[in-house]
């Protein structure tokens, strides 16, 4: 199955510090590396893992609000490439920074941005 588990959740937010802050000593999370984006915000982890992806901006956004997309990691790139343009479905492709990690966001019918997210060995596979 190419979906295999949900990866994360990106939340808006404009103060990035204070929801972390809430995140860590409230809920006993952590803040964890973040790769060099070029916007603020803050990656927290549970364990080893980031779970919550924190991005700073001066409003929240309409539409969904403070969740700006949930995200998926996946294996055969090629397969769901495939299938979204089978399906005409717009995605727009990301690489990101420092760990290799290539994205697909897209929308669900009903305005839900999602991120479909493979890691490099995935999309070298195809």
């Amino acid at each position: 199955m190419p979906l295999e588990y949900i990866d994360h959740y990106n939340v808006v937010t404009t103060d990035a510090a204070a929801s972390a802050k809430f995140y860590v000593d409230v809920l006993g999370l952590r803040i964890g590396d973040r790769p060099p984006f070029k916007f603020p915000g803050a990656w927290v982890y549970a364990g080893d893992q980031p779970v919550l992806h924190l991005v700073e901006k001066t409003e929240i956004p309409d539409g969904t609000g403070r969740v700006d997309h949930v995200a998926f990691r996946c294996t055969g790139y090629g397969e769901i490439v495939e299938r979204l343009k089978a399906a005409g479905v717009e995605y727009m492709e990301r690489v990101v920074p420092k760990i290799n990690l290539t994205q697909l966001f897209l929308e669900s019918p009903d305005g839900l941005k999602l991120e479909l997210t493979f890691t490099e060995e995935t999309v070298a596979a195809g």
